[in-house]
């Protein structure tokens, strides 16, 4: 996403008011220390080559507490859906570590790993293409509680109809195929396969964005609506800034498989700090033109992940750059109320 992509309002139009509630204090239910991940590239030469790989994910740290939304914010191929994968242990990291509610991830054994994908799930960007066009929407739903035995017979089916009946879908919806439902509708059947084994934890993988913006809003409000009632945590993947803003207690933005900036919504939205951040949410159409901020346009495209640059990654296309941000890589450090920033120029309040 470049920030000329940013939002359009009417997507948001519809949404239930803003969480009120501050986020989750005590114990996080993942942290993610010192996370990276590279895939390889090829070499640079036939015979005896450098051997080159794509950075996808870099040195990240982050924290989600019980029953809140973070909103993860960025450019495609800024690193995002890598990162959600990394911490549901779809992916093997390159170096760091993922702890859920208090284990590490990469010293649990398969069988307990199997236990605790129960506790993690996935709700992916493409309903079209995140569904099984050859089974039937009971298969699809219950299939979880086949591999983790959680119902059989009768039970089942009564289980499959509670979930369909939770996401705003009937019973006589069981016995068709993904093909004979609308994009919103696939998705919520989508949400529905995630929900059917209790899990803890969601991972939203742009769930919205390839829905009609009129039904963005209804999607947008059963998250909502079912993070109240089943007391789940997100991990909310999006490039749409309105809705971040809208469902997420804290936002992170990244740039180039790093994070740049995290801090609650409304410091996000209200004093951004990383020029990053500043033109991203420079680029929200608003009714008002009075109270729109002056646009900022970034220059050039974002990076390589081959071949990132020295330094602050986000320098050759910073309006604000110094000489410090070309060879010294600034550290993302919290200031008050734990708004943290990765600048030189703009550090943490």
């Amino acid at each position: 996403m470049s920030p000329a992509s940013a939002s359009n309002p009417s997507s948001a139009s519809n949404l239930a008011s803003p969480l009120g509630r501050a986020a989750a204090t005590g114990a996080p239910l993942v942290r993610v220390e010192n996370l990276s991940k590279e895939f390889p590239a090829g070499s640079t030469a036939v015979f005896g080559g450098k051997k080159l790989s794509v950075k996808a994910v870099s040195h990240v740290n982050l924290e989600i507490f019980p029953g809140e939304t973070l909103g993860l914010v960025g450019e495609s191929g800024s690193g995002k859906s890598t990162l959600g994968r990394l911490i549901l242990k779809l992916l093997e990291p390159t170096e760091g570590t993922v702890n859920f509610d208090g284990r590490d991830l990469s010293t649990i054994g398969r069988a307990d790993l199997r236990a605790l994908r129960r506790e993690m799930q996935l709700v992916f960007q493409d309903p079209y293409a995140s569904l099984n066009p050859r089974m039937r929407v009971r298969s699809i739903v219950g299939e979880g509680l086949e591999i983790h035995k959680l119902a059989r017979g009768k039970q089942k089916e009564e289980r499959i109809v509670e979930l369909l009946q939770m996401v705003g879908m009937g019973a006589d919806s069981m016995d068709r195929y993904p093909h004979e439902f609308s994009g919103g509708q696939r998705q919520r059947i989508g949400i529905a396969r995630a929900l059917a084994v209790n899990p803890r934890f969601l991972v939203l993988d742009e769930p919205v964005s390839a829905l009609d913006v009129s039904i963005q809003a209804q999607i947008i409000n059963l998250l909502q609506d079912l993070q109240e009632k089943l007391n789940l945590t997100y991990l909310l993947i999006a490039h749409d800034l309105r809705v971040v803003e809208h469902i997420s207690n804290r936002v992170a933005i990244m740039y180039l498989g790093k994070v740049v900036e995290i801090a609650s919504r409304d410091e996000i939205y209200r004093n951004p700090r990383h020029p990053y951040t500043r033109a991203l949410l420079s680029a929200i159409p608003m009714i008002d033109a009075a109270k729109k901020p002056e646009r900022i346009k970034l220059p050039g495209e974002m990076p390589s992940p081959l071949n990132p640059p020295s330094g602050c990654a986000f320098h050759p296309r910073c309006p604000y750059a110094k000489d410090v941000c070309i060879t010294l890589e600034p550290p993302l450090e919290s200031g008050r109320s734990g708004h943290a920033v990765a600048c030189h120029v703009f550090p943490a309040p």
